[in-house]
C-alpha cells in the first residue's frame, strides 16, 4: 500500500533532500521534494500529497508558517516536523498547530518510517471515524412510506428507542432492516457514538470472532498487531449485527456472555474489556424456525428478542412505491410515466426495495434524458405484472381484438424491449426473455424483425 502513498519532503539542504528522497524510496513511498515551504504549497497544489515532512527552519518559509498555511486553508494533510534537540518547545508548538509528529535530528530512517506510518494510520483512522459518524446522521426520515405497516415499523422503533433493550428487527432480503436499525440507534440517548453495523454472513466463521472481539499481536500466524474489534469500537453506541443466524454456533455462545456480561476479550488474550454497547440484530429467517434448524441458539434468541420488529416486504406495501420510487429518482432527476408507475405497482418484487432501487436506477439509464416509460422498464417485470391499463373488463367492454392477436402483440412488444435494453446483443437480449437464443432467432425471422 506504500507505493501509493505520496510523501512530500522539504528541507532547504539538498544533502539532506537527497537523504529523505533516497530513504522514502526505499521505504515504498514516492517521495516529492521542496526546498522551502512556498515550494512546497505549490507542489501541493500541482501535485498533491499525503503526507508532509518538513524541517523547522528554512529561508522564506519555514514548517511553522508551511503548518499554518496549511491549517488557514483547512487542510488537514498531516505533517510530521524535524527538529533540533533544544527546540523541543518549538515542536511542541507546531503539535498545537496540528502537526501528526516531530522528530529529532540526527535521526535515522527507521525513526521516520515509523513516525510516518504512525501518521498515515491516524489519519486513516479519523476518516473512518468520520465516515461512520456521517453515517449516523442518517434518520428515521430515511424510512420512506405512510402505509398501516410502515407506520406499524415507525411506532415500534420510537417506543424501542429510548431504551437499552435488544431488539430483534426480523424480514426479507432488501426490505431495509439497517435502516430501521439506524433509526433505533439515531433517535436513542446513544446517538452521538458509532453506529456500527457487522454483516455476519458476509465474513468467514473463523474470522467473524476476531472482527467482533479483535484480537491480541500473536494471536493467530497474520496477527502482527493488537487490532481493536466491533465491540470496542461501538462501545456507548449501538452495535448491529446483520444476518445474525448466520454466526457459527461456538461464537454465539461467547456473543451471549458477552451480552449478559457486558464484558469481551480479544482473541488471544486473557485481560477482560469492559464495553457499553446496545445490540440490535437481524435476520431474514424465521428466528424461531432457525432455533429449530439448529442455527441459533435458543437461549440467544431469548437474549436477542426483547423487542421484535417485523418489516414488511414491498409486495405488502405497494402504495408505498410512489415515494419510493420519488426518492430513487430524484438523485437522477427523472420523472415516471404514470404507465410505468402502475407496472411498479403490480409486480411482485421478490427482492423487495432493493430490487425497486436497482430497477429504477436501470430504468434512468436506459431511458437517457427521458420519463421512464414501461418500455424503459425490465422485461421480466413486464411480462410478471399485470397493470391496470392491460386489464380489459370483460363486463363493461368489448374485445378489440383476438386473444392470439393480442399475445403475439405482446411478445413482439417484449422482443423489442429485450433487444433495445441489450443493444441488441441477441444472446443477451434471450436471456432477458428467459428463452434460447435459438428461439429468439425463430421469433426475430416470424417477426420480420432486424430483416
Amino acid at each position: 500500500m506504500n507505493e501509493q502513498k505520496r510523501i512530500l519532503a522539504v528541507d532547504d539542504e539538498p544533502s539532506m533532500r537527497r537523504l529523505l528522497e533516497i530513504g522514502l524510496r526505499q521505504a515504498g513511498y514516492q517521495p516529492l521534494l521542496a526546498a522551502n515551504g512556498r515550494e512546497a504549497l505549490d507542489l501541493l497544489r500541482q501535485q498533491g500529497a499525503d503526507l508532509i515532512v518538513s524541517d523547522l527552519h528554512m529561508p522564506g518559509m519555514g514548517g511553522l508558517d508551511l503548518l499554518r498555511a496549511l491549517r488557514n486553508d483547512s487542510n488537514d494533510i498531516p505533517v510530521i516536523i524535524v527538529t533540533a534537540q533544544g527546540e523541543i518547545g518549538t515542536a511542541v508548538d507546531a503539535m498545537k498547530l496540528g502537526a501528526s509528529d516531530y522528530v529529532l535530528r540526527p535521526f535515522d530512517l527507521d525513526t521516520l518510517e515509523i513516525a510516518i506510518d504512525r501518521a498515515l494510520s491516524l489519519t486513516r483512522l479519523k476518516l473512518e471515524n468520520q465516515f461512520l459518524r456521517d453515517e449516523v446522521e442518517r434518520d428515521a426520515s430515511d424510512l420512506i412510506g405512510d402505509s398501516a405497516a410502515m407506520q406499524r415499523v415507525k411506532r415500534a422503533i420510537q417506543q424501542v428507542a429510548p431504551e437499552k433493550a435488544t431488539a430483534m428487527i426480523v424480514g426479507e432480503t432488501g426490505t431495509g432492516k439497517e435502516l430501521v436499525a439506524r433509526a433505533i440507534h439515531q433517535l436513542s440517548p446513544r446517538k452521538d457514538a458509532l453506529f456500527v453495523a457487522v454483516n455476519c454472513a458476509a465474513i468467514p466463521g473463523e474470522m467473524l470472532e476476531s472482527e467482533l472481539f479483535g484480537h491480541a499481536r500473536g494471536a493467530f500466524t497474520g496477527a502482527i498487531k493488537d487490532r481493536v474489534g466491533k465491540f470496542e469500537l461501538a462501545d456507548g453506541g449501538t452495535l448491529f449485527l446483520d444476518e445474525v443466524t448466520e454466526m457459527p454456533i461456538a461464537l454465539q455462545a461467547k456473543l451471549l456472555r458477552a451480552l449478559q456480561e457486558g464484558v469481551i476479550e480479544r482473541l488471544g488474550s486473557n485481560r477482560p474489556t469492559q464495553v457499553d454497547i446496545r445490540i440490535v440484530a437481524a435476520t431474514n429467517l424465521d428466528p424461531l424456525q432457525a432455533v429449530k434448524d439448529g442455527k441459533l441458539r435458543e437461549d440467544l434468541y431469548y437474549r436477542l428478542n426483547v423487542f421484535r420488529i417485523e418489516v414488511p416486504p414491498l409486495r405488502q406495501r405497494l402504495q408505498d412505491i410512489p415515494q419510493l420510487a420519488a426518492f430513487f429518482l430524484r438523485l437522477r432527476q427523472r420523472e415516471i410515466s404514470p404507465g410505468s408507475m402502475q407496472m411498479l405497482q403490480s409486480y411482485h418484487w421478490p427482492g423487495n426495495v432493493r430490487e425497486l432501487q436497482n430497477v429504477l436506477e436501470r430504468a434512468a439509464i436506459v431511458s437517457g434524458q427521458q420519463t421512464i416509460a414501461p418500455e424503459h422498464l425490465p422485461a421480466d417485470l413486464l411480462s410478471h405484472s399485470t397493470p391496470a391499463h392491460h386489464a380489459v373488463p370483460m363486463e363493461t367492454e368489448a374485445l378489440s381484438c383476438s386473444l392470439p392477436d393480442a399475445i403475439e402483440a405482446l411478445e413482439l412488444r417484449l422482443i423489442k424491449q429485450a433487444l433495445q435494453q441489450s443493444g441488441d446483443n441477441k444472446s443477451r437480449a434471450a436471456k432477458l426473455l428467459e428463452i434460447s437464443e435459438r428461439s429468439l432467432w425463430y421469433k426475430l425471422g416470424r417477426y420480420k424483425i432486424g430483416s
